[in-house]
């Protein structure tokens, strides 16, 4: 069956597994340039520069991060944010409260809690409690409260709740929310939501579209091998049974 396949034609000489590698080529082309288009107008590449994000992220590992607004980050994400009072360079940080929130550390067990309310953090830094040093602090309306994953090696909302605004920062200045780690190879993943947020109000957010994106490179690559392969293939049978 395959031969008669091979030997049919569409009247300008071409069998039909040639059109069908050259459909496979063209669809291919276009989930391949797609993905990446797609990919280049959502997410944007970090590196994050110091270790207080360990071991969720390590330092000078890369990230991809979505281009979101501030209103849409809730409880749990890591975001890149910017802002003058911290430092004139972006900044990793897992939000860990709201407008409105109070954020304090520690209870017996040594958990922070949001609102009276403990938070397990599975992701810390160590098995001790969930930051050295004791805090209590009331987040502004539409401020987001910031700590890194190692809480002994983090300079976050802790280091600045002298400041006005209670060691918060606006909303406004996130630029985007950390979806996966690109680099190094053995790092490659995404971020998981964290669920000790998610029975509190608002939940957690929902992830990125990443995943369809790379699904849609990979296809188009396997698509466009598998087409561009197919008149190798069949040259090669040819000479064989020549």
């Amino acid at each position: 069956m395959s031969g008669t396949t091979e030997r049919s034609t569409d009247g300008r000489g071409r069998t039909t597994g040639s059109i069908l590698s050259g459909l496979a080529v063209a669809v291919g082309c276009v989930l391949f340039l797609g993905g990446f288009v797609w990919g280049a107008l959502i997410y944007r590449p970090y590196t994050v520069p110091t270790d207080s994000m360990s071991p969720t992220i390590a330092a000078g590992a890369r990230v991809l991060a979505e281009k979101v607004d501030g209103s849409e980050i809730r409880r749990g994400d890591v975001v890149v944010f910017k802002d003058s009072t911290w430092s004139d360079v972006p900044m990793v940080k897992r939000v860990v409260g709201i407008g409105g929130d109070t954020v304090a550390c520690c209870t017996k067990k040594g958990q922070l809690t949001v609102n009276g309310t403990p938070v397990e953090e599975p992701y810390l830094q160590g098995s001790g409690p969930a930051s050295p040093v004791g805090f209590r602090a009331t987040v502004p309306t539409d401020q987001l409260f910031l700590l890194g994953d190692h809480r002994n090696d983090s300079l976050d909302s802790r280091v600045h709740l002298t400041d006005g605004d209670h060691g918060s920062v606006p909303r406004s200045a996130v630029a985007a929310r950390v979806d996966a780690r690109a680099w190094p190879l053995g790092s490659v993943g995404m971020l998981q939501r964290p669920e000790g947020f998610a029975a509190l109000p608002g939940g957690t957010s929902q992830p990125g579209p990443l995943s369809p994106i790379v699904l849609a490179v990979v296809a188009g690559a396997v698509l466009i091998l598998g087409g561009a392969a197919y008149g190798p293939i069949v040259r090669r049978k040819g000479r064989g049974r020549g």
